[in-house]
């Protein structure tokens, strides 16, 4: 568990600087030069997300179950997870109507990805780790709307339906191999065999 929380607090720690000390950033930007301080949240972040991945595995492995969702919630989970593919995807390209309604796409993928896996799952690891993704991505969310970040201006339509598009074949191909590759886990169990 301690490699889980380390990796969390590296991961979300250097994605905070914004939300809590965005004057703090803009100085040391000023003072190092952005490709510089890229270069140190880059590695902050990589390092982070190593972590986080692997105690991840090897904490979800300890099996402290906290609740067992209904299998009902497990279905939930599969449509919120296909919004968030595709939210993520409206993030990804170029602006269309959907960017502008959702503000900020790439948030709304990742509240939509956290609560459908504490939906489909309820052992501490996963609670741990998506439950700390949902309070950071709302708090972002807030931060974001007091900085006045401007949202994208809509788009041409044709860029929304290549982005149901793309989401869906990504979607698709995490259901039928690639959750399994990155994770371990097969999201829909009859896809094992």
């Amino acid at each position: 568990m301690t490699i889980l929380l380390l990796g969390i607090i590296l991961f979300l720690g250097i994605h905070s600087v914004d939300i809590v000390a965005p004057a703090w950033r803009q100085r040391q930007v000023e003072r190092m030069g952005e490709g510089t301080w890229k270069g140190i949240y880059s590695v902050f972040a990589l390092l982070g997300l190593i972590l986080l991945i692997w105690g991840y595995g090897v904490a979800r492995n300890e099996g402290v179950l906290l609740y067992e969702p209904p299998m009902g919630l497990r279905h939930v989970a599969l449509l919120l997870m296909l919004l968030s593919f595709i939210a993520l995807a409206v993030y990804a390209l170029p602006a269309g109507k959907l960017k502008a309604k959702l503000k900020h796409p790439m948030l709304v993928a990742i509240k939509l990805w956290t609560f459908a896996h504490l939906l489909a799952n309820g052992d501490l690891a996963s609670v741990l780790l998506f439950g700390t993704f949902l309070i950071w991505a709302v708090f972002d969310r807030i931060s974001v709307k007091r900085r006045h970040v401007r949202t994208p201006a809509p788009g041409p339509v044709k860029w929304d339906i290549i982005a149901v598009i793309v989401a869906v074949v990504f979607y698709l191909l995490f259901l039928w191999r690639v959750h399994y590759w990155l994770i371990g886990v097969y999201p829909l169990p009859q896809l094992a065999g």
